[in-house]
């Protein structure tokens, strides 16, 4: 019999993106950035970095290269979450907003931490009215599927229970009639796991 799925978003629900960011900044610039705002929802606004000229932004999104991609920490008590999830009778796969090249890198990166994911999904990170990443739901056909960032549920089926992790509110995008796809709000992965395990 197969396994029921739950699909997770990466970077702010199961990756530390912000942590990554900042020693993509090292890597590029050799000097960590001191914080600035540690709720800030962005990574621009959490850290002290400056605007880039072209010839440093070349610098800086030459950072963003197959280690970026396979070396990001991970957030506390997600890996736990996962592994709850999965000892619970779930499967678990990646849905993420990056470009097809990174995938392998991701999953490298999620495997080598330990989470229970066998599967990334790359899906690109157009915006539109559309989510990037409904397409990619619509065919795993989850019960459920979690992202921090609320444009990225819609046009996602009605069936599939979407949960909003609410981190870092400084900024967020989280706000207004989006909202309302949400079927659950949750701190954190670690939130939802026990949430969801207690239906």
């Amino acid at each position: 019999m197969t396994r029921p799925l739950i699909a997770l978003d990466a970077d702010g629900v199961l990756l530390d993106f912000h942590l990554g960011y900042a020693h993509a900044w090292h890597r590029a610039f050799g000097q960590a950035p001191a914080e600035r705002d540690p709720l800030a929802y962005w990574p621009m606004d959490r850290w002290h970095v400056e605007r880039l000229d072209p010839e440093r932004r070349a610098l800086f999104r030459a950072a963003f290269d197959d280690h970026f991609w396979s070396t990001m920490p991970a957030i506390t008590g997600a890996l736990e979450a996962c592994h709850r999830l999965q000892q619970a009778g779930y499967d678990l796969v990646c849905v993420s907003a990056l470009d097809a090249q990174f995938e392998a890198a991701r999953l490298r990166n999620l495997r080598n931490l330990g989470f229970p994911i066998e599967r990334v999904i790359a899906t690109g990170n157009a915006e539109g009215t559309r989510s990037p990443k409904a397409d990619a739901i619509e065919q795993l056909q989850p019960v459920a599927f979690v992202d921090d960032y609320v444009p990225y549920l819609r046009g996602v089926p009605a069936h599939v229970h979407t949960a909003l992790v609410l981190r870092a509110p400084n900024g967020s995008p989280n706000v207004g009639a989006d909202m309302a796809l949400a079927k659950s709000l949750h701190p954190d992965l670690e939130a939802f796991a026990t949430h969801w395990l207690a239906r």
